[in-house]
């Protein structure tokens, strides 16, 4: 733990927290949370409300997948409307706390010298896992989308997931992480809140039913991990580079058998509900955020 505690390596935190203070009272943070939920909440009834008047509810029904998203074209609808809560973080950043958008990123040169810094190392990370043995990681890969049909979404679809990783790190490692900061200067505050938080918003009984609670842990631990380097490096670039990296290789290349696996080369026949296979899949997701957390605090040096 004293690797995620070591206050002196949280110096650049503050070029991020020091834009909130004044407004760190919890009865903005509260206002701005209801925000965002309202700006969601309304941006998607009128997009929805204006593609049923363009496209008709056939068409609608197919492009949202009405059956669970499971093409490619529904996939990168679904990801694509996280960018909802991005529009509300602005809003909410404006009318609650009276501060701008860009601070919230951190400074954007450096925010991008470290965020394709994180993606060189991340990519020659996953590659070597990619090239080395055991390649189908002791289950069955089975092709799922032809590779031409692939090839052409991938564009879209890398667009579509960094829209949707932008937006859950804006949410929690920058609105909430910055906020909770501002009004608490205990790490143990800012650091787990936003995480646990974030791994609440993972707990899925209906789909993983015993197996919810250890998704949401790992999803909490995840959080966790990208609070840690946020507040290393002082930008929200490590972060964002860390949840790409992971979501494109779960969507795109290797996906279980879900509504997020129609863009997907190939894909794992797992229920997410099945306690055996899950348990299985568990300790090297784990390692792979050590390992990812390794490789950005490498990557940034710090």
């Amino acid at each position: 733990m004293r690797g995620f505690m070591n206050l002196q390596a949280y110096g650049a935190h503050e070029i991020l927290v020091a834009p909130a203070r004044g407004s760190e009272q919890i009865w903005r943070l509260i206002m701005g949370v209801i925000l965002i939920a309202g700006v969601v909440l309304l941006i998607s009834q009128f997009v929805n409300q204006a593609l049923v008047t363009l496209l008709g509810n056939a068409v609608y029904a197919r492009l949202i997948g009405a059956d669970g998203p499971s093409s490619p074209v529904s996939v990168i609808y679904l990801l694509s409307s996280f960018g909802f809560l991005t529009l509300g973080v602005v809003v909410a950043l404006r009318v609650a706390h009276h501060r701008g958008f860009g601070a919230l990123l951190g400074d954007w040169g450096l925010f991008k010298q470290q965020f394709f810094a994180v993606v060189i190392v991340l990519f020659a990370i996953n590659l070597a896992i990619i090239l080395l043995p055991p390649w189908d990681a002791g289950m069955p890969l089975e092709p799922n989308l032809a590779f031409r049909v692939w090839l052409a979404a991938l564009p879209f679809a890398l667009v579509a997931i960094l829209i949707q990783v932008s937006a859950e790190e804006i949410v929690f490692r920058g609105y909430l992480q910055q906020q909770i900061a501002a009004r608490f200067s205990s790490p143990l505050i800012w650091l787990l809140v936003p995480s646990a938080l974030f791994g609440l918003g993972h707990y899925m009984p209906q789909a993983a039913g015993e197996n919810a609670v250890m998704l949401a842990a790992w999803a909490g631990v995840f959080g966790l991990a990208m609070a840690d380097v946020t507040a290393r490096a002082g930008t929200l670039g490590p972060a964002i580079a860390i949840h790409l990296s992971h979501n494109a290789v779960a969507i795109l290349f290797v996906s279980i058998q879900d509504e997020l696996s129609g863009l997907a080369l190939y894909s794992i026949a797992i229920d997410l509900s099945d306690t055996e296979a899950v348990s299985g899949l568990i300790p090297v997701e784990f390692m792979m955020i050590l390992v990812s957390w390794l490789g950005a605090r490498l990557a940034i040096r710090r």
